[in-house]
């Protein structure tokens, strides 16, 4: 069973999504039992912890925005780096409590993970890729201000975006930033928009991937999951842009996100940001080379291209 502030967050999703039913064919009948679909814990690879215990806080300066980051900051950046990931909730949540486990889990090996949070008194909204894009700008600041505890600690020039469906459409809008390497879509993707109905949610045209200048990691599950077709679409249209595309045997739209400490799905974010943003060779081989481990997994179905 999702936590409540989830199952909110995909209701209003699933509203947008109904809205387009007929007229957007990836989104017809889906249901609220389609969102939740998820891996069932028992027996799925559980969530690997880094090397740092992590603390969360609300961003200095920025209330809309939460940071998870390690908690003891003593290695960076003289023994390891600390590079950025605007995370974009399912759904578009402005709450990011529901994917805090995840967060903590990919912070942990040290990376400064930003996402949402509500402002109190403010009026109840869902998140847009300008949070995100605020959420760069934040660390960027915070890594001038005197006082701050990141001063002169995090590896603004290594930034990246993911998110999760609604948030993997924001993701895919801000990966054309100029500061950002690479981006993490799960559970999402792009579609052949028709200019003249659009959809009253932010998922974007194909025409936006021409304007990434990163590799593209694409994680869904599998025949559950009714964005699979999407992602699988996506991939297929990018063109030269490097990528990886991952389809989880028996995960649905809701994958791993809400097992201990984000599950399988968070080992894979924390793996691909490693090796895009801290160059780690070993986190890489999940991906490629003659080891890929995702590769000669019998429970995944993958394809890469133009990664080295």
């Amino acid at each position: 069973m999702l936590k409540p502030t989830v199952l909110t967050a995909s209701a209003l999703a699933l509203l947008a999504i109904a809205a387009i039913g007929r007229a957007q064919a990836p989104f017809a009948n889906v249901t609220m039992d389609m969102i939740r679909t998820s891996l069932p814990v028992e027996g799925a690879p559980a969530a690997e912890k880094g090397a740092y215990n992590v603390t969360s806080e609300l961003a200095f300066g920025s209330p809309g925005h939460v940071v998870v980051r390690p908690a003891n900051l003593d290695a960076f950046p003289k023994k390891d780096t600390l590079p950025v990931i605007a995370w974009g909730n399912g759904g578009c949540a402005i709450d990011s409590k529901a994917f805090m486990g995840f967060m903590e889990t990919v912070a942990s090996h040290g990376f400064v993970v930003i996402g949402t949070a509500p402002i109190e008194g403010a009026p109840r909204r869902q998140s847009n890729k300008d949070d995100l894009r605020a959420a760069l700008d934040w660390a960027d600041k915070e890594n001038k201000r005197d006082g701050s505890p990141l001063k002169g600690k995090i590896a603004v020039g290594k930034m990246a975006a993911m998110g999760s469906s609604c948030g993997g459409f924001l993701s895919i809008e801000v990966g054309a930033d100029p500061r950002v390497k690479t981006i993490g879509v799960f559970n999402s993707g792009v579609i052949k928009l028709d200019p003249k109905n659009p959809p009253p949610f932010p998922i974007s045209d194909v025409s936006t991937l021409t304007k990434l200048h990163g590799p593209v990691l694409l994680v869904n599950g599998n025949t559950t999951d009714f964005m699979m077709e999407t992602s699988k679409f996506t991939y297929d249209s990018l063109g030269k842009t490097p990528g990886f595309y991952g389809s989880r045997h028996g995960a649905g739209h809701s994958a791993t996100f809400f097992h201990p400490g984000g599950g399988e799905f968070a080992n894979v974010a924390w793996s691909w940001a490693a090796w895009q943003l801290k160059g780690d060779k070993k986190a890489g081989a999940m991906f490629a080379g003659k080891a890929c481990g995702l590769c000669k997994n019998s429970n995944w179905d993958v394809e890469a291209k133009g990664l080295k």
